[in-house]
């Protein structure tokens, strides 16, 4: 069965929202920028409690441009908006791609400053991108479901989203990309126990109590890797 015969995209009260038809159950999913757990944790970010923050060296580069090229959901792109960065969002699925257009018309409807910030790119893949055209790449593809060494439980619109969206089988192909086109860092963010992407060893790491983000440095003006920190 197709993704076009198990999701459906229908207008809600709340906005545009996917549907899978075979949970008919499940609420549509809806991103929103303006309320919800997602956008308090973003109202609530600082790079003390973010190590994705720290990840991206907006310790010492608050205002970095950072192109997001695995959004998904726009969870992490948010919270790095609201941490100082600019952010341009990539999304190859179509249905996600429409949800995100949906979420950011209202959030500029309601604040419009982040017109000058957050951003859905009109390209899907980071081919497209200009050489050195971001501060910083920044990847979380889908990791193999099979390959989970314990199986966590996952919320309900995660559950949606994975199935829709399946795992990044082509996921080792990003690293080159993104390092041409990052003039600082590329940030990968891993479960803990997950290979390194493209079996490359990172410059350094942040380690949270979930994840870990391993960063590749690009050139780099001194000292700016120590921004990030070794771990949160």
């Amino acid at each position: 069965m197709s993704a076009g015969e198990t999701f459906s995209l229908r207008s809600t009260p709340a906005g545009l929202g996917l549907v899978w038809h075979e949970q008919e159950q499940m609420k549509p999913l809806v991103i929103d920028f303006l309320a919800g757990r997602q956008a308090h944790r973003a109202q609530q970010a600082t790079t003390r409690d973010e190590a994705i923050g720290r990840a991206c060296g907006l310790v010492k580069h608050p205002h970095s441009s950072i192109i997001d090229a695995t959004a998904g959901l726009g969870r992490d792109a948010w919270v790095l908006v609201n941490l100082g960065a600019t952010v341009t969002m990539l999304e190859r699925q179509p249905e996600v791609y429409a949800l995100l257009q949906d979420a950011l018309a209202r959030l500029y409807a309601q604040q419009p400053e982040y017109r000058e910030r957050f951003f859905l790119a009109d390209y899907a893949s980071l081919n497209e991108a200009a050489t050195g055209s971001a501060d910083v790449v920044y990847l979380d593809p889908m990791y193999p479901k099979g390959d989970r060494k314990q199986k966590a439980a996952v919320k309900k619109d995660m559950q949606m989203f994975q199935q829709l969206v399946g795992s990044d089988s082509d996921a080792d192909q990003l690293l080159a990309p993104a390092r041409r086109v990052a003039r600082r860092r590329v940030v990968v963010k891993r479960p803990q126990h997950a290979a390194f992407l493209a079996q490359t060893k990172p410059d350094l790491q942040v380690v949270s109590k979930k994840h870990r983000f391993d960063v590749y440095l690009n050139p780099t003006p001194p000292n700016d890797a120590l921004a990030a920190g070794t771990s949160s």
